[in-house]
């Protein structure tokens, strides 16, 4: 009878909570000042339009599982229910990254997050491509869920 009682208590206290503002704040600073690198690199890839659109179709093709075909989490049913929440690629955490930085954590990923490491899976040249598409966004929403979630692409 006691365990019935004190099991839901003992559970109860190993809820994951979110993190305290505080905890946010040094988490963003460590990954921004330790753990990512890149910070100095340049891309070599000069921002056009075809360059961009070779960034968005590499993205679609692996990253818009967890970052929805806008960068944005549009249509990703899971994003802000996992612990810690896919961020929006549009934010300013994300965008405070230099371009380097981003094409570090293209290429290595960010543990224990849910980022994994693309290397292997795209070139440099892709990479850095898909830098500059996160860097020039679409607008929220505007290209549809992800077909893999129900979605139709526009």
């Amino acid at each position: 009878m006691i365990t019935f009682i004190a099991l839901p208590t003992l559970l109860a206290g190993c809820a994951a909570k979110p993190p305290s503002k505080v905890e946010t704040k040094i988490a963003i600073w460590t990954k921004h000042h330790v753990t990512v690198g890149g910070k100095k690199d340049i891309n070599p890839i000069k921002a056009s339009e075809e360059s961009i659109d070779e960034g968005k179709q590499a993205f679609t093709s692996y990253c818009m599982v967890c970052h929805g075909l806008d960068g944005q989490n549009t249509g990703v049913p899971f994003a802000t229910t996992i612990s810690p929440q896919v961020p929006s690629l549009a934010s300013d955490e994300v965008q405070s990254y230099t371009d380097g930085q981003l094409h570090w954590v293209i290429k290595n990923g960010i543990y224990p997050s849910g980022m994994p490491p693309s290397n292997g899976d795209f070139s440099e040249k892709e990479m850095w491509q898909m830098v500059l598409y996160i860097r020039h966004l679409p607008k929220a929403g505007s290209l549809g869920d992800p077909a893999v979630y129900g979605g139709v692409q526009k």
